[in-house]
């Protein structure tokens, strides 16, 4: 916070009364904390369109996504945030799986799990993220406002997917930064059957719709410039101002 995130949480009545211990935060952290309460368990793919678009809605440049359970070691957060300031991406992603990376703490299913979906999706889509479903990402405004945001209608690792795809045939730069990924210590993964078989589908789908089905048409905002093409090898949104 001391240099000069912004972080906001969105909610959804969670019963461990998160948005209660947010609240009791903001005279600590004044217009630096946030807090989004919705009703009901709406999912975590619309919690992150709902943090995006509050982001864009503040005209924040640079909008991040991390887990919060520290999983994703905050003080990555610079690496991400200069990867695009200063070496000229339009989003990076913190990568379990390019050289430097790596996972502390993981059983061997979430591992097999994890780095499966991850060739899985490469071989479908042919995209060239090696940490497709990665969660620790850092987008410029640019490439938020150039996506129709709501109709990326994914859940859980095919959302992750799904943005990246979507930012990537729009044309935008992406750069993988290595980091460390540790298991949480509190907590239970909300993995599931279903959320497996929605990233599986979720990928043929997006891979189908983009050959057959007009999807860069679809997913585009008109009113948002694309760029040419370039590629270089609970929910938190941390925004960062200008």
């Amino acid at each position: 916070m001391n240099l000069n995130y912004h972080v906001l949480v969105v909610d959804d009545s969670s019963p461990d009364g998160t948005g209660q211990i947010v609240k009791d935060l903001f005279s600590k952290y004044p217009n630096q904390l946030f807090l989004e309460e919705r009703t009901g368990k709406l999912g975590l793919g619309t919690a992150y369109i709902h943090g995006f678009k509050w982001s864009l809605k503040h005209n924040y440049e640079f909008i991040f996504e991390m887990d919060a359970d520290f999983s994703h070691n905050p003080n990555d957060l610079e690496r991400l945030y200069l990867a695009c300031k200063e070496d000229g991406a339009d989003l990076s992603v913190g990568s379990r799986y390019v050289k430097g990376g790596k996972i502390l703490n993981w059983p061997l299913d979430r591992h097999l799990y994890s780095r499966g979906g991850a060739i899985y999706t490469r071989l479908i889509t042919w995209m060239p993220v090696h940490d497709p479903t990665a969660g620790f990402i850092c987008y410029t405004n640019k490439v938020l406002s150039a996506i129709k945001l709501d109709e990326i209608n994914f859940i859980g690792y095919a959302f992750q997917i799904a943005m990246k795809f979507t930012a990537w045939k729009l044309g935008f730069k992406i750069k993988e930064v290595p980091i460390t990924f540790q298991d949480r210590l509190v907590g239970e993964s909300k993995m599931s059957g279903k959320i497996l078989k929605e990233g599986m589908i979720g990928v043929l789908k997006i891979q189908w719709q983009s050959l057959f089905g007009g999807y860069r048409k679809r997913v585009t905002n008109n009113s948002a410039k694309i760029i040419e093409a370039n590629f270089v090898a609970k929910t938190d949104i941390v925004a960062k101002t200008k």
